[in-house]
């Protein structure tokens, strides 16, 4: 029985740190990284042109939202 309740734990320990890692402080970024990636891959598989830029196009429009949320976040009134 304790092999078992420690898988449970240690699975329950990846998963919490997963989600931490991808999705972190913003869930709207990382659902606009999922999002473009998922893009990328689609239009690489039905076009022949090069797509690798749609990824760095949104990573490059979203970070300055990120910034911009997070700073007006830790302003002390």
């Amino acid at each position: 029985m304790f092999g078992s309740t420690a898988v449970i734990r240690w699975m329950g320990a990846v998963g919490r740190f997963w989600y931490e890692f991808v999705v972190g402080d913003d869930w709207r970024i990382s659902t606009g990284v999922v999002a473009a990636l998922g893009i990328t891959a689609l239009l690489a598989r039905t076009t022949a042109l090069p797509v690798w830029w749609i990824v760095v196009v949104v990573v490059l429009a979203l970070l300055p939202l990120s910034i911009r949320r997070s700073v007006r976040g830790r302003r002390t009134p």
